[in-house]
């Protein structure tokens, strides 16, 4: 990958830059300033550089969101920033020839936007026509084959933001871990963890699955999992990983029925899940399990929250991070519950790194590379 310092001159020029605005949000603003953060240096370095800056990204999977709620709680920390309502055509072309050196302009949601997640050449040959430059620094979409991700470096020089080469230069350090290590992975879809289960396994002293993935484990092990999220996916898979003695598994957990709250739930040993209740959180007694194998890592990797972060099983999450914390190990943390939950329990800053990637971070780690990564190349 080029780092943009290696661009000579970025007086007058005018930058395309990827970023992730993909940020939480509640009643219609944003709810969580981290991805907005990591942003930073990145903008100003271009900005002090006399670059005239295109901000591009998407909020939502599904691009239903207006990025300028983003926009505005943006404007608080990046000067001479300016909405336009749209991507590309002529409003959009019109708002980039108003701009000044060192001035700001963040376009609409890319995702609004059919030809985004097709990749479609012609839509990334139109957002490439508003610039001279591409930077990536959106290493949370790096894993997708998208048109503002693989399609605009067909089109324009491009590089990596700060933000992208330090994810990277993190990640190399998770690739090949300092003995012993620890990785911790949550989550649902067995089949798309998999193989970074595999990967992790070939590195790391023991992998601590979570989540729905552990009641997928849990199940195949022979264990009761009741109404509890599992992925039906490769039973075969499933029980060769319950055979691994390096993977570990939830001791207890916090349940209740699928819906219910948090303050419903009732701690019960993995053994002795009740009829018609879900897991929903690991336990005490799970923590304490993990507490000798976390004092003795080198290096721990998490990415995923323990419980059901959105209907506020946040206990486990806590816990673990306050384990982890109450170490001098090398902890590299990952995945967009997560980061939200342990922002909102401020304490994001306290880790070693964290990731601003999800799937992005759990496909470099299976993987070594990603799309939007070969594609600076």
């Amino acid at each position: 990958m080029r780092s943009i310092k290696k661009i000579s001159s970025l007086k007058g020029k005018r930058v395309l830059l990827r970023c992730a605005l993909n940020v939480p949000m509640k009643d219609g603003k944003v709810a969580g300033m981290f991805r907005l953060e990591q942003a930073l240096p990145t903008i100003h370095y271009l900005q002090k550089k006399g670059a005239r800056v295109i901000l591009i990204g998407h909020l939502g999977d599904n691009g239903t969101e207006s990025l300028r709620p983003v926009c505005d709680a943006l404007k608080a920390v990046v000067p001479f920033l300016e909405f336009c309502p749209v991507s590309t055509g002529k409003e959009a072309h019109m708002a980039v020839e108003k701009m000044k050196d060192g001035d700001a302009l963040m376009l609409e949601n890319l995702r609004w936007m059919k030809g985004e997640k097709e990749n479609d050449h012609h839509f990334a040959s139109e957002l490439a026509g508003l610039a001279d430059i591409f930077v990536q620094d959106s290493f949370d979409v790096c894993h997708r084959k998208h048109a503002s991700v693989v399609g605009l470096p067909e089109f324009l020089p491009s590089y990596a933001g700060f933000l992208v080469e330090e994810e990277v230069k993190q990640l190399k350090k998770a690739l090949k871990p300092k003995r012993p290590a620890l990785a911790i992975v949550a989550g649902a879809k067995f089949s798309t963890k998999e193989p970074v289960l595999h990967a992790l396994l070939g590195g790391y002293d023991h992998v601590f699955v979570a989540g729905a993935l552990a009641n997928d484990l849990l199940k195949a092990e022979g264990y009761f999992v009741a109404d509890s999220l599992v992925s039906g996916g490769d039973d075969h898979g499933m029980r060769e990983l319950t055979k691994n003695s390096h993977i570990l598994l939830p001791k207890d957990a916090l349940v209740a029925r699928k819906d219910a709250r948090a303050q419903d739930a009732q701690e019960v040993l993995v053994s002795h899940i009740p009829e018609h209740t879900a897991i929903l959180d690991v336990g005490p007694q799970t923590i304490d399990y993990l507490r000798p194998f976390i004092k003795k890592a080198k290096l721990i990797l998490w990415n995923g929250t323990l419980g059901r972060y959105e209907n506020g099983f946040i206990e486990g999450t806590h816990a673990l991070a306050l384990e982890i914390l109450a170490t001098k190990v090398h902890s590299i943390i990952g995945g967009g519950d997560t980061v939200t939950a342990l922002d909102e329990l401020g304490l994001t800053k306290k880790f070693s790194f964290v990731s601003t990637g999800g799937g992005a971070m759990l496909d470099f780690l299976a993987q070594g590379t990603l799309p939007g990564l070969d594609a600076l190349k």
